[in-house]
């Protein structure tokens, strides 16, 4: 079992930055890569960023190219993904996954049925 609790939304205007953490605890050990998804009312849950344990493997949505970072903290299970140049589009619940999968390979998942753990969300408002 893996717990995953994220943090660091809240509400900024256009063009401002947030750093989100997710914070994974239980059997940290096992996971293979983490996701961040986005979600808003009424739409399917869609792929930001992903990042594999040993961090030399990312990928990105194309959305968000050049404007997010993914990182991890392995010694402190925690991933990280920095939001700069933040638009009214990027508004949503954001969601951190952990992919269990111990013969994942080169690049991380990027659908939501790759990730068996997911947090409850936290909230980011990017206002015009």
């Amino acid at each position: 079992q893996v717990h995953l609790v994220e943090s660091g939304g809240g509400l900024v205007q256009a063009g401002g930055s947030l750093r989100l953490a997710c914070a994974a605890s239980g059997r940290t050990f096992g996971i293979s890569a983490v996701g961040w998804f986005r979600q808003t009312p009424g739409k399917e849950r869609e792929f930001v960023a992903a990042i594999i344990r040993s961090g030399d493997s990312t990928r990105y949505a194309d959305s968000v190219k050049g404007r997010f970072t993914i990182s991890r903290d392995n010694a402190k299970n925690m991933v990280y993904l920095q939001m700069n140049s933040l638009k009214p589009e990027d508004t949503a619940v954001y969601y951190c996954a952990a992919d269990m999968d111990i013969s994942l390979t080169g690049l991380p998942g990027t659908l939501t049925s790759a990730y068996d753990y997911w947090g409850q969300g936290t909230q980011v408002t990017v206002s015009s």
